[in-house]
């Protein structure tokens, strides 16, 4: 199957739609199934009540006393009444299926890329329109393009030698269509090979999986903690969060806000205090409760490495020492506007602590969406989650294909059409 091919189909969901529709009608079927049993116990359970409340009432009025009608109304207002709670109305569970579904996610990346699209693709789009045939100078101003969008100098250079190579050995002559086939390498760029690497490490059900964020102040870590907890409350978790941001003025009161606003229960202590004991007690109260997924939150102080990587190294061994194995992820929150210096960031903080993924906050708002590519080629940290607008659901995990789509919508629209002709 050609590359387009399979970008068909994941964008639009065709296979996994009809994935769904299966596991539904079996899920329907057994429900029905339920439903029934139900019903017929509690026809017998009420019949069975009717009959102890007639037969008093005959004895009764078989007596010259006369029995006001009331007691038999009392006495059936006794009966059990059957309460179906739904745990979810018919609109909010179609609105859950819109929210996760392949077509709903392709479209947050498009929207959430248009500034980069508007800018680096209008600029590719250019390039192909001056050159019909692909040459040494194509090649080099490509090269250039690529660079202003902070997709890495690194990157960069593999990713042309690559389409090179493809060139020859595909012997293509003409630019038309181009696209695809730089798309195609920047996602196997962006993969190297490793299968699953935005998957969160999710611990079994019934065990708690502890996720620690970290990041410097302002790149939207505290939002980022907020939405993540929603997505998991939508798929049915228990989730608790951890103010272990003690320093910053306001970051524990920003935490319980977006605690409040999901629902969520926050464990917190007071301003200034140790942010390893906020962990501990976070850890205790979230096992007593029956929590599946504790996130923590932690200051982002970079003007002092030394303090930042003392703290990061004792909630660790706090955390670890209460749940062994844990914290099962270290999330870094980058703001994608900030550019080359979220990877001066990034490195500070994989000093410090073990990073496992990155979160990419404000995709949306920077022009240089390429940055997503340099973090994982320099870095060899996977992007697990970017952020693709202001609305709850518009944190999304990253998936290269779409993020590859993102950035050459309209052209791949196209090629993609061509395919149904």
């Amino acid at each position: 199957m050609g590359f387009l091919q399979r970008m068909k189909e994941k964008l639009t969901g065709k296979k996994d739609e009809e994935q769904l529709e299966q596991l539904e009608e079996t899920n329907e079927a057994g429900a029905i199934e339920d439903n029934a049993e139900i019903e017929e116990s509690q026809a017998e359970e009420t019949t069975k009540v009717i009959e102890s409340v007639e037969k008093p009432v005959k004895e009764i009025v078989e007596e010259p006393e006369v029995i006001e009608e009331p007691v038999v109304e009392e006495a059936l207002e006794e009966l059990p009444t059957i309460v179906e709670e739904e745990s979810e109305t018919k609109e909010e569970s179609e609105q859950k299926r819109h929210w996760f579904s392949p077509a709903a996610i392709t479209e947050k990346f498009k929207h959430g890329l248009e500034k980069t699209r508007n800018s680096f693709s209008s600029k590719v789009n250019d390039l192909v329109a001056r050159y019909r045939t692909v040459d040494e100078e194509f090649f080099e101003e490509l090269e250039e393009l690529l660079l202003q969008a902070d997709v890495g100098f690194e990157t960069v250079m593999q990713l042309i030698d690559e389409l090179e190579m493809e060139v020859k050995r595909k012997n293509i002559k003409s630019t038309d269509g181009i696209q695809a086939v730089i798309s195609e390498k920047l996602v196997e760029i962006y993969e190297q090979g490793e299968a699953d690497i935005t998957d969160l490490n999710m611990q079994p059900d019934g065990e708690l999986t502890v996720i620690l964020f970290v990041g410097v102040n302002g790149v939207g870590k505290t939002t980022t903690i907020g939405k993540l907890a929603h997505r998991f409350e939508q798929q049915g978790k228990k989730v608790m969060l951890a103010a272990g941001d003690t320093f910053r003025a306001g970051a524990i009161d920003q935490l319980q806000v977006w605690g409040d606003r999901v629902g969520v229960e926050v464990i917190k202590q007071s301003e200034g205090s140790d942010p390893a004991a906020v962990m501990y007690d976070a850890i205790n109260a979230a096992k007593n409760r029956g929590v599946d997924i504790l996130i923590c939150d932690t200051a982002g102080r970079l003007q002092n490495k030394v303090n930042l990587m003392n703290e990061l190294q004792k909630v660790h061994r706090v955390i670890e020492r209460e749940v062994p194995g844990a914290p099962h992820e270290v999330l870094l929150a980058l703001d994608a506007t900030t550019g080359q210096n979220a990877l001066v960031q990034a490195k500070t903080f994989k000093e410090a602590t073990k990073v496992t993924g990155i979160v990419l906050t404000k995709l949306d708002g920077t022009a240089k969406g390429g940055i997503v590519l340099a973090i994982r080629n320099q870095l060899h940290i996977p992007v697990k989650f970017v952020g693709l607008g202001e609305k709850m659901d518009d944190l999304q995990p990253f998936d290269a294909e779409r993020y590859v789509y993102g950035l050459f919508a309209d052209s791949l629209d196209k090629q993609i059409d061509e395919l149904d002709e």
